[in-house]
């Protein structure tokens, strides 16, 4: 990949999420530097819900993005981000990157579901989500890529997911894709000629005592159960608006399996 431009812009974003006692969540921690800006926004029951709002486009080249959440024992939130993110070239040339730190404690819950993220051409991004459960915590991660705008070739976007639970590592994959990646990203083994692709993660500790089964709901869909207890809904579509429909249904599809198969 491209060497890293120092010019870029650093922007930094922190949430720390507590139970207040309450029965609610509290936020003693929402602070955004640069062009991330955190916005809490009207919640439901005891779930605190935040956006990511982006002051200014991008990010672009030789930018460093990093968002942290943690979320403590009992705490409850949700984050999600006000409209898509552009990966855009940047004016001095260079790869961005955008690193993302999850902490979750045991009792805690976390849906994490911000809006697609696209490759604009000329772009070239490295984006690393790396999470941190304890036993008992509960997540909901989304993550949606998109290869383009419309009638756009993309530029580079490489992808990383690391999900542990008590230390251990329930997934880690990398998705390396678009122009100046390694041959086969676009063959049948990856995206299969699609330009949108995306995973849901969902851990619950209820899947110990109900394992899921795997599936193949829907074409594009696919449903695979992790150790953890966790399941991975896996999905490939021409966009963003079929490939968020997918992902969408994927739930209903999470089946128990048998006494006799699990």
């Amino acid at each position: 990949m491209g060497g890293v431009n120092t010019a870029g812009v650093r922007a930094e974003a922190e949430i720390r999420a507590r139970a207040d006692g309450r029965g609610g969540t509290a936020l003693p921690v929402l602070e955004s530097r640069g062009p991330l800006a955190l916005r809490r926004t009207r919640g439901s029951g005891a779930t605190a819900h935040v956006s990511v709002v982006g002051a200014m486009s991008g990010p672009h080249g030789g930018d460093h993005f990093t968002v942290r959440a943690d979320v403590g024992t009992g705490a409850r939130l949700r984050v999600g981000s006000a409209a898509a993110t552009l990966a855009l070239p940047g004016q001095h040339g260079g790869r961005a990157r955008q690193d993302v730190r999850i902490t979750v404690a045991a009792g805690g819950e976390l849906h994490w579901l911000p809006e697609p993220l696209i490759s604009v051409r000329g772009s070239e991004l490295a984006v690393h989500t790396h999470v941190d459960l304890e036993s008992g915590a509960r997540l909901v991660l989304r993550e949606e890529l998109v290869l383009g705008r419309t009638g756009e070739a993309p530029g580079r976007l490489t992808s990383r997911l690391t999900v542990r639970v008590d230390g251990r590592p329930v997934l880690d994959q990398e998705v390396d894709c678009g122009s100046g990646a390694p041959g086969g990203w676009d063959g049948p083994a990856v995206l299969g000629g699609h330009r949108a692709a995306g995973q849901l993660i969902v851990v619950d500790a209820e899947f110990t005592e109900k394992p899921i089964m795997p599936d193949v709901p829907a074409d594009g869909l696919a449903v695979l159960p992790l150790s953890g207890p966790a399941v991975l809904a896996s999905a490939v579509a021409p966009d963003a608006l079929r490939l968020r429909r997918l992902l969408d249904r994927a739930p209903a599809s999470f089946t128990p399996a048998s006494p006799a198969s699990a």
